[in-house]
């Protein structure tokens, strides 16, 4: 694999890998790997490895890519290898022939989410057996829970940033909406739904508007994607799944704001609660997925718990450092001193 500077500058370098597709074709996908003390090598370019505990993998949300420094040194300090994954068809993936943000079955990301994985058991921080946990934001949350519990045994944690485990309201919805797009996503799966655009989330973020956070829009349009017939069906038949329960052995961590703010206008709230998520449907769902969830709600939460105001965003991580201390940490720790006597 050939890594390069990534955009987010010298402590970060990003490869791109071609992961098999359905009916044979070739999917693009970008990783990108922190690397806090990245020198140039005359050997091999790629710098000082991270030494420490394992590795995390995170997914973005749909629309979006991986852009918050914040959070790769965030793992960096506790020992961990931080590694991200642009997802085909997204961020540093698209490309001019590409449908940004499309995938007519959320097991199409599986090829691509493999192959890092198995990237990342070779890289330096995970190497010899240490641990690896996976960690996703909104649809990349519900995409990662859905890949998690087909590949019992391939990853150690999950954590979840706003899961987007189910649709606003209740499955009451969620069927109703399937029951009407089912049958366009058969004859015409990449057909344009015509939803309401909203770009409240985004105002919230995004440093042109009135967040603090710098964002490329042509990774991360301020309107989002367009939603097409197809992409809406995966979701809701991933919804449906995690519905009927997931049956996860592993520990997972849910994040989620302590408040939603919905509606088709602009609201103060939007700066302090989940613009994007029902979170009270996502506390119950998150309970579906496995025999050991913590949920965590953070008050003042953003959609993305990590992009909050300074304060909240430092509740969320040291939400998240309580966790990390509690299961991985000492998971470790023991797996260690097994052979002790």
């Amino acid at each position: 694999m050939e890594w390069s500077t990534d955009i987010l500058g010298p402590d970060f370098q990003s490869c791109s890998i071609q992961a098999p597709g359905p009916g044979g074709a070739s999917r693009r996908a970008t990783l990108v790997r922190h690397r806090p003390d990245a020198v140039p090598d005359d050997s091999n370019g790629q710098g000082a490895p991270v030494k420490g505990r394992g590795a995390v993998l995170f997914l973005h949300g749909w629309s979006d890519y991986f852009f918050n420094v914040e959070l790769a040194q965030f793992w960096a300090r506790l020992g961990y290898g931080f590694y991200a994954l642009d997802m085909h068809n997204h961020g540093r993936s698209l490309g001019t022939d590409t449908t940004g943000g499309y995938v007519a079955d959320l097991n199409d990301y599986d090829a691509e989410i493999q192959q890092v994985l198995d990237v990342i058991r070779n890289d330096p921080p995970a190497r010899n057996g240490h641990n690896v946990a996976l960690m996703g934001h909104s649809t990349g949350g519900l995409i990662a829970a859905l890949w998690a519990s087909r590949h019992p045994g391939a990853i150690q944690y999950l954590i979840l940033n706003s899961p987007w485990l189910e649709m606003h309201g209740n499955s009451v919805v969620r069927r109703a909406a399937q029951a009407m797009v089912h049958p366009l996503a058969r004859l015409r799966p990449e057909m344009v739904l015509k939803l309401p655009e909203r770009g409240f989330y985004f105002r919230s973020i995004s440093s042109t508007a009135e967040g603090e956070w710098p964002l490329d829009e042509q990774y991360r349009p301020p309107l989002a994607f367009p939603v097409r017939a197809g992409w809406l069906r995966a979701v809701l038949d991933g919804h449906t799944r995690v519905a009927r329960g997931l049956g996860l052995e592993i520990p997972v961590l849910v994040l989620t704001s302590a408040a939603s703010a919905n509606g088709m206008v602009w609201q103060e709230s939007m700066r302090r609660s989940d613009a994007v998520l029902d979170v009270d449907i996502i506390a119950v769902r998150a309970m579906a997925l496995g025999q050991s969830v913590t949920l965590e709600r953070v008050d003042g939460g953003l959609h993305d718990v990590f992009l909050s105001a300074p304060k909240v965003r430092a509740d969320a991580y040291s939400r998240l450092a309580r966790w990390i201390h509690g299961f991985m940490e000492e998971n470790t720790s023991v797996r260690q001193g097994e052979g002790d006597t």
